[in-house]
């Protein structure tokens, strides 16, 4: 399928997901085993698309990287086993890796908590010319942190800053440093993973049941699924409030790995089509040097 082609038929697939200014939002609105068209027998196909989709973020990233204007950001979010990394794994799997940057931020660490929250993801932001990868963000800040306030007291802020307002506050600050971003080259687009609680389950019992997958489950996973309700309403406000037009979030169906990976796949080949990107020109000086050069070579 021509790379034209192929654009055209996956790059909208993620606008129903797609969480901007003004669009009213609840997270109950959006079903985590939806799959738009495809039905279960379709998996194949949409595998097959996914790959193109692949191959047409490779051709874009190249582009991207050759031109050296424009840096893209993208910042993942979900409950564990949510599948973010696989989604990671899959979509930027034809990426050369000189052009994408991946960063998983853990809880963070004293040097960290000596700067302001923002500052530990800041300081490793993409350079022009390459996609950078955010597994978990500063977004943490609001999520994590917001259902456990004890959390938010060991942060060495001072007292007083620490009101009622202080989530409305980092909403805002976020929202001024996504637009600063924004005005600095660097597009930014968001995904939350959307998983059901049932299917989390599923999902913990196969870690839990496969030796493979032992390394990944831990039991303040577990700890983390008591607070679910918690959860949703805090990423419910974050998404509301940070949502922009520059910056906007993807509320992503999870409960189905394969048609998650094609909705990613579609909102960032979207991102990276509305940059215009093309190979650099060269000038005249620059035409007839590589003439010689070939002559020479010959």
């Amino acid at each position: 399928m021509k790379s034209k082609t192929l654009i055209k038929k996956i790059g909208k697939l993620s606008e129903k997901y797609c969480i901007s200014v003004g669009k009213e939002f609840k997270l109950n609105d959006i079903d985590p085993g939806d799959t738009l068209n495809f039905k279960s027998e379709d998996k194949s196909k949409a595998q097959e698309l996914l790959k193109g989709g692949v191959e047409v973020i490779a051709s874009l990233q190249d582009k991207l990287y050759a031109q050296d204007r424009w840096a893209v950001l993208l910042i993942f979010q979900a409950m564990d086993a949510a599948g973010k990394d696989s989604v990671i794994k899959y979509v930027m799997s034809g990426i050369n890796p000189q052009g994408c940057q991946v960063y998983s931020f853990k809880a963070p660490s004293g040097e960290e908590l000596d700067h302001d929250f923002l500052w530990r993801c800041s300081k490793n932001l993409p350079e022009r010319g390459r996609i950078g990868i955010f597994n978990r963000s500063y977004y943490e800040e609001t999520l994590i942190v917001r259902v456990h306030e004890n959390i938010l007291r060991s942060q060495k802020l001072p007292e007083k800053l620490i009101t009622k307002n202080i989530w409305d506050e980092r909403f805002q600050d976020i929202r001024n440093f996504e637009k600063y971003l924004t005005r600095n080259g660097v597009t930014v687009r968001k995904f939350f993973l959307h998983v059901s609680k049932k299917e989390q389950k599923k999902r913990f019992i196969e870690r839990i049941d496969n030796p493979e997958k032992n390394w990944k489950f831990s039991l303040a996973d577990l700890n983390e699924r008591e607070h679910w309700q918690n959860y949703m309403n805090a990423y419910e406000e974050m998404i509301s409030n940070t949502a922009t037009k520059e910056a906007p979030w993807y509320v992503v169906p999870a409960d189905n790995k394969w048609f998650t990976r094609i909705v990613v796949a579609s909102a960032v080949i979207d991102a990276l089509t509305s940059l215009n990107l093309n190979y650099p020109s060269v000038g005249d000086d620059k035409l007839k040097e590589l003439a010689e050069a070939k002559n020479l070579l010959q």
